[in-house]
């Protein structure tokens, strides 16, 4: 199993060598190759999906078919359609590689199972989850208030 994740949690949770083995025996990985995709728009979704290598973006379709780009996530990154994800209900986001991409998927029933299993990761998801909502909230900040070149500008530091 990718260490990626593990070192990943490491920042926020001290983890015993049993405990890491649960995490790892409840995630299911994939390969995605270029421009394959993690999710689209449409399928079911029930997981969050960290990234342990490779580059993804995350789009939406209008009626027109005109593809709008929310967001981009490395490896090192949770990652999703959380709000699908979290509702069960069908993805409203896509999901695409940049470049082959090595995923793990963590189910939502897999994720209850380890908060019960291990509490501290009850923190540990807020946290993620907090974080992705600031992260949001400054994007949508970003499109209202900056032309497409300073968004880029930035995006590129």
């Amino acid at each position: 199993m990718d260490t990626t994740l593990l070192a990943n949690v490491a920042r926020y949770l001290t983890l015993t060598p049993d405990e890491q083995a649960y995490v790892t025996s409840l995630l299911v990985p994939a390969h995605v190759p270029r421009f394959g995709y993690v999710l689209q728009a449409g399928q079911p979704t029930r997981s969050l999906t960290f990234i342990t290598r490779g580059c993804v973006r995350t789009y939406a379709t209008d009626g027109q078919g005109k593809e709008t780009v929310l967001s981009f996530a490395w490896e090192g990154w949770w990652y999703g359609d959380a709000a699908s994800a979290v509702a069960g209900s069908p993805a409203t986001l896509t999901l695409q590689a940049l470049e082959a991409t090595d995923v793990l998927h963590l189910s939502m029933e897999r994720l209850e199972q380890l908060c019960a299993r291990i509490p501290a990761f009850e923190r540990f998801f807020r946290l993620l989850f907090q974080n992705a909502f600031l992260l949001e909230q400054r994007q949508r900040l970003a499109l209202l208030h900056w032309p497409a070149a300073e968004r880029y500008a930035r995006f590129c530091r």
